[in-house]
């Protein structure tokens, strides 16, 4: 029996959608240029002069757009193995993305982020089994990379160094060609990648309603190369959404919905994830505190709707408010972590973010690891093992089996000897998950305590050192180059950057 958190009824789920179609009619969902002569042919109706580019998409194309989608689908890793699985209950995580910012670990000050950082990121990332996948998770600084690259650049750094799937995203329409040519560069071929996926591309419409011209452009482009797209709707209760939880995940569904319809309507069948970061917005502060306990419950919800829509799921947890990496970050990425497991989302990003997304710091990373092995463990739950045991105490071909407690019982009787049991030895790894050093449960001894940023600093240093980085092919290196210094020319900055 796996443990289950469920916030919203099947009633309120229908509420939900069925609200959220009436939004999608009226007021309707501002789309760009790039989306309006794909919904007239579809028979949709766009608005002209004051409400220019609004379409009111009826319930029933919606619908037809819904059934094209797949249910599930599998990130691969370089090897061509399947590594992620987008749907039903599974579970992965992946770091924070699109940081600005590091927090130094000798100043404890955030500082702009810098090709390095991604680096340390992204080998610490690949020690880790507790993230699946690898995220483009800080944006370089313009000494290393100039902006108008910059998230070609950061792709082109992870793979790179990387063998996992990747969590990525364009900073603008002219961007994503190229970040599709590097994957492809990587595959081997267009097909491969649309066979094998090593990415998922991460696409935002702007709330409330509104899926700009980049965001249209760049989710039916994702739609036609076939390369997975995540849906990452950004409602904030009270400032760009309704102030009421169930108002923000409604507009959330409407956005969701909108897109999904952009999407298939470009290629029918094309992998698509229904995902969001949602959040509140704070009335004393003006932020979006990515810590609460109802941003929590607004990932939960909208993956509610989802999954009841039979999609892949995705939201944005495991971050923290605080601005270092404290009790206060500790307490808020932990609850994140376990609530998004029990809920289901299949992936969900943003292990390692501090202030509010705006800062990386790869020692909360480590960190966010321990909390995530935790929650996989919870969401396992508590099971019955039925495998047949002899026991030291039978002959022949007697056993019996192992259920509970009775059949070692009979073995220690009232002694409570059960450290001497070889049941015990075969299942204590499986009943029990042993964190590493960055969690202390050790008894005080002669050597004073350390804190836990002192002992994940430690763990960075570990993992770091045991990296050995992935053994590329000349000719693909030469492509992902070649690739970069082409967009670096059409985008009129320095060509010729040197690989990391």
């Amino acid at each position: 029996m796996r443990p289950r958190i469920q916030l919203l009824s099947p009633e309120l789920v229908g509420r939900i959608l069925h609200e959220a179609f009436e939004l999608l009619m009226s007021p309707g969902v501002r789309v760009g240029s790039a989306a309006i002569e794909l919904l007239r042919s579809a028979g949709v109706e766009i608005g002209v002069a004051a409400n220019a580019g609004v379409a009111r998409i009826p319930e029933s194309l919606v619908r037809k757009c819904l059934a094209s989608a797949p249910r599930d689908f599998h990130l691969y890793n370089r090897q061509g193995e399947k590594a992620v699985h987008y749907g039903g209950d599974d579970v992965h995580f992946d770091p924070g993305s699109c940081c600005v910012q590091v927090l130094d670990p000798d100043t404890l000050e955030a500082r702009p982020s810098e090709t390095r950082d991604l680096v340390r990121i992204v080998h610490v990332t690949e020690m880790l089994p507790e993230f699946a996948a690898q995220s483009t998770a800080v944006v370089c600084s313009d000494k290393d990379a100039p902006s108008a690259i910059g998230d070609l650049y950061r792709l082109f750094i992870v793979l790179q160094h990387s063998d996992k799937p990747v969590v990525t995203g364009s900073f603008s329409a002219a961007g994503l060609q190229g970040m599709i040519d590097l994957l492809v560069a990587d595959s081997g071929s267009p097909e491969k990648l649309r066979q094998q996926p090593r990415a998922v591309f991460d696409v935002c419409p702007s709330p409330p309603l509104n899926w700009s011209e980049f965001g249209s452009h760049n989710l039916l482009d994702l739609a036609r190369a076939g390369v997975p797209a995540e849906i990452v709707s950004m409602p904030l209760a009270g400032g760009t959404a309704p102030v009421t939880l169930a108002g923000s995940v409604t507009q959330h569904a409407a956005e969701v919905l909108a897109g999904i319809t952009l999407h298939q309507l470009a290629r029918p069948g094309s992998p698509i994830v229904w995902g969001g970061a949602p959040a509140i917005f704070d009335m004393r502060t003006g932020g979006a505190p990515m810590g609460a306990v109802e941003t929590a419950m607004l990932n939960m919800a909208c993956t509610e709707v989802g999954k009841h829509l039979g999609l892949p799921t995705h939201g944005y947890l495991v971050a923290t408010d605080s601005k270092f990496v404290d009790a206060q970050a500790g307490a808020e990425s932990a609850r994140s972590a376990m609530l998004g497991a029990l809920a289901g989302i299949n992936m969900i990003s943003g292990a390692g973010m501090l202030e509010s997304l705006a800062c990386f710091s790869v020692e909360k990373l480590v960190i966010d690891a321990e909390s995530i092995a935790s929650a996989y463990r919870l969401a396992r739950g508590i099971e019955v093992r039925n495998d047949e045991v002899r026991s030291d105490e039978v002959r022949g071909d007697d056993v019996r089996p192992q259920t509970l407690a009775t059949a070692m019982f009979a073995q220690t009787g009232l002694s409570g000897e059960f450290l001497q049991l070889k049941e015990t030895r075969a299942l204590f790894r499986q009943e029990q998950h042993l964190p590493s050093p960055v969690i202390d449960r050790s008894a005080r001894g002669s050597e004073p305590p350390t804190d836990v940023f002192t002992r994940a600093r430690t763990r960075v240093d570990n993992l770091v050192i045991k990296y050995r980085k992935p053994a590329l092919p000349e000719d693909v290196l030469r492509k992902l180059q070649a690739i970069v210094n082409r967009e670096a020319d059409r985008a009129g900055v320095a060509a010729e950057l040197p690989g990391k």
